[in-house]
């Protein structure tokens, strides 16, 4: 039995590096298509190729965010203010500040996150990657294991909401044939009626020719309300929302097109509704089918 993977997620894991701790976000909402972006500082920027591959090959579709927040520790006791730099950031400050008097001075933080003021020590270059890219990888995991956990809650709902759709046409299906006697009695009888009528003021069309023409719309009439190929149909659909949840994968999409089947075989059954039974059945139809649409925009 195969896996599904919500669109939402998260994972979070905090490293040790050279610069001091690391933590590591990797989050994910619904998105048509994979769209990534990464916050960090200037200093792991290099490092973006590597992790949007990584999590290309993790993810198939969402809006995924992963960021990078550093707390210095014993690289920041090391490191030292660049002076030269530091000096042309506050005189570019006064600049602003004499443009506009109400624009806020940058705290120490923000200065300190600028390019070039800082300097910190040499690092091992291809240590301080792998680093990087391991916590990456593992961060990963667990986001990727938050997404199956949601994914397979998501799952279970939507088999309970087919159970519900084969219960309403299970239940709609033993009365079809009532509902079409009935409705055809009263045909026959408006129609014997009128054409009857139609018969004592026009005396060339005989009663077997009256006879012969209310069969005729009552045939057609039984054809037009006919509900059987929709409730297979019905029926068909919700067997293959089946078959794509248990084979697992990437289903968002597949499901998104049967919902749009399932609901024209609805709207087809109200439109052809000849009883409140068959009215009340295509509404609730449509309530369940909605509820499923709006949790398969979750799935990837």
């Amino acid at each position: 039995m195969g896996t599904v993977s919500s669109m939402t997620g998260y994972g979070n894991v905090k490293i040790q590096t050279e610069l001091g701790e690391l933590n590591i976000d990797v989050r994910s909402v619904n998105s048509r298509f994979l769209d990534f972006s990464f916050r960090c500082l200037e200093e792991f920027r290099p490092f973006e190729p590597k992790i949007r591959e990584l999590v290309a090959s993790t993810v198939a579709r969402g809006k995924v965010e992963v960021r990078f927040n550093l707390t210095a520790s014993s690289a920041i006791s090391a490191s030292h203010i660049n002076e030269q730099a530091l000096s042309k950031l506050l005189s570019m400050q006064e600049q602003v500040l004499a443009l506009a008097p109400n624009a806020s001075k940058l705290s120490v933080t923000a200065i300190l996150q600028f390019e070039g003021i800082l300097e910190t020590p040499e690092t091992d270059k291809e240590k301080f990657e792998e680093s990087i890219l391991a916590g990456v990888r593992d961060c990963l995991q667990l986001f990727k294991e938050s997404r199956l956990r949601e994914g397979e809650a998501l799952k279970n709902v939507l088999l309970k909401y087919c159970g519900q759709i084969d219960a309403l046409v299970d239940e709609l299906e033993p009365k079809i044939p009532l509902i079409l006697h009935t409705m055809k009695e009263k045909l026959v009888e408006r129609l014997d009626e009128a054409l009857t009528q139609t018969l004592s003021e026009n005396s060339q069309i005989s009663k077997e020719e009256i006879n012969d023409r209310i069969r005729q719309e009552v045939t057609l009439y039984g054809i037009k309300i006919d509900v059987n190929e929709e409730m297979e149909r019905l029926r068909t659909h919700v067997r293959e929302v089946r078959r794509v949840l248990d084979k697992g994968g990437a289903v968002g999409r597949r499901l998104d097109f049967l919902m749009q089947e399932l609901n024209r075989e609805a709207n087809t059954l109200g439109s052809k509704a000849a009883s409140i039974d068959m009215t009340q059945t295509s509404v609730n139809l449509k309530l369940v089918i909605e509820s499923m649409r709006e949790q398969i925009q979750n799935l990837e």
